[in-house]
């Protein structure tokens, strides 16, 4: 049973993933370049339920992750894994206030901004407690993700819509979730 929180880790995010890639391979209308991916959770049927089920159930599935990280973390890493919770918790947010909700925006901002700082506090943690190498991959996947959106609002993009930067930052959060648990898996007892 100590295994659920790390596989909740692997879980979690490739749900998400695997309810985005669908909605969007149900969407004829759905573009990478001019879409965002909230566009998708209004979409109707089955792209809105894909889309927006997705993130719930992931958002959902990640709680025993999260529990898992806090049990195991200190300091900054126990602060990040806060951070982290509330930037799932605004994933989930997402689906249930889809495009067009008054509160759509500021539960989509949250979740790009709060795990990007959760990043930064976990990564800034790993390297005062001395694992270097860990800390700075950390640390180094929050700037790429915040380099992304500096630089599509820069104007470096290959159109106007919002679903490639939110996609490397939903390919971010899965990639360090992933080996985050694998690092788990890996000390677990068998």
């Amino acid at each position: 049973m100590d295994d659920v929180g790390p596989w909740s880790g692997v879980a979690a995010p490739l749900v998400a993933l695997v309810g985005i890639l669908a909605a969007t391979l149900t969407d004829p209308s759905f573009s990478w370049t001019h879409s965002a991916l909230s566009d998708l959770g209004v979409a109707g049927p089955p792209t809105a339920w894909l889309f927006n089920g997705g993130l719930a159930l992931g958002g959902l599935l990640a709680a025993p992750f999260v529990r898992w990280r806090w049990s195991t973390t200190t300091g900054l890493g126990r602060v990040g894994t806060g951070v982290l919770a509330l930037s799932l918790a605004a994933m989930v947010g997402v689906a249930a206030f889809p495009s067009g909700h008054a509160l759509h925006f500021p539960v989509a901002v949250g979740f790009y901004l709060l795990f990007t700082l959760a990043l930064l506090l976990t990564g800034a943690g790993d390297l005062r407690r001395g694992a270097a190498r860990r800390g700075a991959a950390t640390v180094a996947l929050a700037a790429g993700h915040l380099s992304t959106w500096l630089l599509w609002a820069a104007g470096v993009r290959p159109g106007p819509g919002l679903a490639v930067p939110e996609t490397v930052g939903a390919l971010v959060l899965t990639g360090w979730m992933a080996v985050t648990a694998r690092r788990g898996l890996s000390a677990t007892p068998r």
